[in-house]
C-alpha cells in the first residue's frame, strides 16, 4: 500500500499513541522543525539538507509526481520520526528504491524507526521492487543493526563522502537487500 493511500493509522507504542500518515504540504513547519531537532551528523546520509524550506518544497513536488512516497509519526502536533521510500523509474534502476527513515532522539527504542523502516519494506514488496538500499554513516550502529536485523547487508563504503558544516568528512555506508531472495527465504521458514 502506498503511503498515499494509507488512512491515518493510530498506533500505541511503549505507552505513547502515535498517529501515522503521509506527509503533506501542511507539515512543512513541523517537519523543519523535526529535522531542526536532530543532530546535524544524523542527517549527512540524506542527500539533501531537509532543514532547509527549499528541501521540503521538493520534496512535497516529488511526492506529488509519485517518486517518493513518505509518512510522518506524529504524536500531538510534533512529528516524532519520518520515513521516505524514495524510487526513480526513469533511471537506469527503476527496480531499486531507497527507505530513509529518521526518529528524533526522544522517541528512540520504542520500535518507531523499526515500524517505519518494516512501511517501506511492505510498500516496496507490494510494489514489486527488486532491491532496497539504505544509506546511513558508517557510525550510525543502531541504525545498521535495525536494518541487518531486517536482513539488509553491507554493500559499499564510501569513504570520507560527506562533510559536517565544519568540513569534517565522515563515511557513508550502503546497505542493501534483494526482496525476491528475502521473500523466498521468508517463504522457506514459514513467514512471507
Amino acid at each position: 500500500m502506498a503511503a498515499t493511500q494509507l488512512a491515518p493509522t493510530k498506533i500505541d507504542l511503549d505507552g505513547r499513541s502515535v498517529l501515522l500518515r503521509p506527509l503533506g504540504q501542511e507539515d512543512r513547519d513541523a517537519m523543519l522543525a523535526f529535522a531542526g531537532s536532530l543532530p546535524f551528523h544524523e542527517l549527512l546520509f540524506l542527500q539533501r539538507d531537509i532543514r532547509s524550506p527549499k528541501v521540503f518544497d521538493a520534496w512535497i513536488d516529488q511526492i506529488e509526481s509519485g517518486m517518493i512516497q513518505s509518512l510522518v509519526a506524529v504524536e500531538g502536533d510534533t512529528i516524532r520520526g519520518c520515513t521516505a521510500l524514495v524510487r526513480d523509474e526513469l533511471s537506469w534502476s527503476p527496480h531499486v528504491a531507497e527507505v530513509r527513515v529518521l526518529v528524533d532522539t526522544g522517541s528512540r527504542g520504542m520500535g518507531l524507526g523499526r515500524l517505519l523502516a518494516m512501511h517501506c519494506f511492505d510498500t516496496a514488496n507490494a510494489e514489486g521492487i527488486e532491491k532496497l538500499i539504505v544509506r546511513m554513516t558508517a557510525d550510525q550502529l543502531a541504525a545498521r543493526q535495525m536494518f541487518e536485523e531486517m536482513g539488509f547487508r553491507p554493500e559499499a563504503l564510501l569513504r570520507n563522502h560527506v562533510r559536517d558544516a565544519d568540513g569534517v568528512a565522515s563515511d557513508i555506508l550502503i546497505m542493501a537487500i534483494e526482496m525476491r531472495s528475502h521473500s523466498a527465504k521468508q517463504a522457506v521458514y514459514g513467514l512471507g
